[in-house]
């Protein structure tokens, strides 16, 4: 885990600032330390809350960082009158906010299998967003014989996310200054190309606020440790890469790197969309991955 620098005092104007950013840092410090002492029991097989909706051949739709299984509504009503559509909420975001979040990415996995197993889904398609895209690729790598296609939407093989708006110690240095939810009210923002004016921006808003401070890190730390690079020849399934041509959270050499890395790899990239490319332009999105599944 990186540090954040503290800011310079050069006079008596600067003590305020200073001693507001030295709290902000205690804050942070206590829910790191949190994190670390109520980290998952892997005993504990408490399961993931989710939105299950349709009949047919199961698609499993994963969501990411301050994300939930609303997010989801407008591909819900235009799949499940052919797939069986289920969708989780991680552990500590959403539905599922009382259930402690993993640090790893193969944790998050795991807890998505645990949850299909206990609903007797076997083999599936599976679409990941954003970090749910990190937590997909895991999943392909783990048991990809379960796996009969793989849409990885908005996100990449590298967890620090390089080109991301801001870096990850600045997302918690604002978490610890800003607090929770001016933060994912904020990062909310960012994945529209219209900010806040967006017509799905206040279902982001209101899933984010859902969230706990300890899944916010934690999710942060699980990144920060997670490269799938060299595991992309691993992924055997074929895949639909995804991208809104002004995201910010996922430069282009996220996808492509998902697009030549696996093998049995397709492009699509969806122009004048950002990072929520599925809700800003829902009839495009569906279209795509439609015609993806139906192959």
């Amino acid at each position: 885990m990186g540090t954040i620098s503290p800011p310079v005092c050069r006079n008596m104007s600067d003590l305020v600032p200073l001693a507001q950013y030295s709290i902000a840092i205690w804050i942070y410090e206590v829910y790191k330390d949190m994190s670390r002492m109520f980290a998952p029991n892997t005993g504990n097989k408490a399961l993931l809350k989710f939105t299950r909706s349709g009949q047919g051949y199961p698609l499993i739709l994963q969501h990411g960082y301050f994300g939930g299984a609303q997010m989801w509504q407008a591909q819900i009503d235009h799949f499940k009158s052919r797939y069986d559509v289920i969708a989780p909420n991680l552990a500590g975001f959403g539905d599922s906010s009382e259930l402690v979040a993993p640090e790893s990415i193969p944790e998050s996995a795991q807890q998505i299998f645990d949850l299909l197993d206990s609903l007797g889904v076997e083999r599936f398609y599976l679409l990941g967003h954003s970090m749910g895209g990190m937590v997909v690729q895991q999943m392909a790598t783990m048991q990809k014989e379960r796996i009969e296609k793989l849409v990885c939407y908005g996100t990449g093989p590298v967890g620090v996310l390089p080109d991301r708006f801001e870096t990850l110690d600045q997302s918690r240095e604002r978490l610890a200054i800003d607090g929770l939810e001016a933060t994912a009210k904020r990062i909310a923002a960012t994945w529209f190309v219209e900010g806040e004016n967006a017509k799905g921006f206040s279902v982001c808003e209101n899933v984010g606020k859902k969230a706990t401070m300890q899944a916010a890190l934690a999710s942060l730390t699980a990144w920060e440790k997670w490269n799938g690079c060299s595991r992309l020849p691993m992924i055997s399934c074929p895949t639909l890469v995804l991208w809104g041509d002004r995201d910010r959270s996922y430069g282009w050499r996220q996808p492509e790197s998902l697009w030549h890395g696996i093998s049995d790899s397709y492009l699509a990239v969806m122009p004048g969309c950002a990072h929520n490319a599925h809700m800003e332009k829902p009839a495009l999105f569906n279209m795509i991955v439609d015609d993806f599944l139906s192959d």
